[in-house]
């Protein structure tokens, strides 16, 4: 990867942006599909669209989400103690003790998730057992409600202190790659394709949004856009680490390429031509069983209007919803290749009805 795309990576994955409080982070990706596209527009929901060639008639939608799971403030004690709340599939287990930010209207407030210490706990029986959310509170060093107030409003969003870090053998750890490799993927073949002299079809790059909440903003999306094909660039569970069954989650290492889904939300056509693809450039690739549908932006790409024929290509990623996802930055790169080539091996007007 370029000096570059590396910048872009980083700005983005250190840019909060929990499901409902995109905007930070949408103001970089536009910024960047500007420099490589036709056309860019936000919608209502905040859906970042790159578009190159416009007036094609045959349409292919790239989504990769820009939201990540975060916390919400809920309530203020009189003490001055913050409750909060989860945006998106949140381990209350994970937090204790972390650091955070509360993004307001102020500013950047720092604040700590506090934890009873140890000592204390040995000695209270009600202490045992599993860690809920409600029980959890952001101390800002507030005297009162009344300081806390100063700074800090009800709903106002939070994330976790834990930013870009480099690690050996050219993997990067961070929270919310989940799903940032994907608008970062989506970005950077708006970027490849717009080399292309003679592309045929209309490629609609889409940064979508509160996908950590229900998949809202590729379904409001994909039926504006209206595509013919529909790829999701998402991460996918590795199982390359200890604890992780391979029976259950199949066989998918970090740094052996991206994986390639096939089940209920897979066009079988489109799948075929993602696999072949893959083998006739030489891009390192892993297969992925999906049995169930939904659970990313392809499930609503695939009901859109009258039907999409989609497929979703995944970087694989270690301890997805943590605060210290792990990803490898060849598996990256590879994933935007493979996404590109697809979509210049895809003919105007192709049927991808088996």
């Amino acid at each position: 990867m370029t000096k570059d795309q590396i910048k872009f990576l980083k700005a983005i994955v250190q840019t909060p942006s929990p499901s409902g409080y995109e905007k930070s982070v949408r103001k970089l990706i536009k910024a960047r599909m500007k420099t490589c596209c036709d056309k860019v527009q936000v919608d209502v929901m905040g859906n970042t669209i790159g578009i190159l060639n416009p007036k094609a008639d045959f349409r292919v939608m790239l989504a990769g989400h820009c939201d990540e799971i975060g916390l919400m403030v809920q309530n203020v004690t009189e003490e001055g103690y913050i409750y909060f709340n989860a945006i998106g599939g949140v381990d209350p287990a994970l937090l204790p003790g972390m650091r955070v930010f509360i993004h307001s209207a102020k500013g950047d407030v720092p604040g700590v998730i506090g934890s009873k210490a140890i000592h204390m706990q040995r000695y209270e029986k009600g202490d045992k057992g599993t860690t809920q959310i409600h029980q959890l509170w952001i101390d800002i060093g507030a005297k009162s409600k009344k300081d806390v107030q100063k700074v800090v409003e009800i709903g106002d969003c939070a994330t976790i202190d834990a930013g870009y870090l480099e690690l050996k053998n050219n993997l990067i750890a961070a929270r919310g790659l989940d799903d940032r490799c994907g608008a970062f993927v989506v970005t950077e073949v708006l970027r490849m394709l717009s080399k292309e002299k003679k592309l045929k079809i209309g490629v609609y790059g889409v940064a979508t949004t509160q996908e950590e909440v229900g998949l809202r903003g590729a379904t409001t999306g994909a039926y504006n856009v209206n595509p013919d094909v529909g790829i999701t660039v998402e991460v996918c569970h590795a199982s390359d680490f200890p604890t992780m069954n391979k029976n259950i989650v199949g066989d998918i290492k970090v740094g052996k390429g991206p994986s390639i889904s096939r089940g209920p939300d897979t066009n079988p056509i489109l799948c075929k031509l993602v696999q072949k693809t893959a083998k006739t450039s030489r891009i390192p690739h892993q297969m992925l069983a999906s049995s169930r549908p939904g659970g990313t932006d392809t499930a609503v790409m695939q009901l859109t209007r009258g039907g999409v024929a989609t497929v979703l290509i995944s970087v694989p990623n270690r301890y997805m919803h943590s605060p210290v996802e792990v990803i490898s930055l060849r598996d990256l790169e590879n994933t935007a290749k493979l996404v590109a080539k697809t979509v210049l091996a895809l003919k105007p007007n192709q049927n991808f009805v088996d």
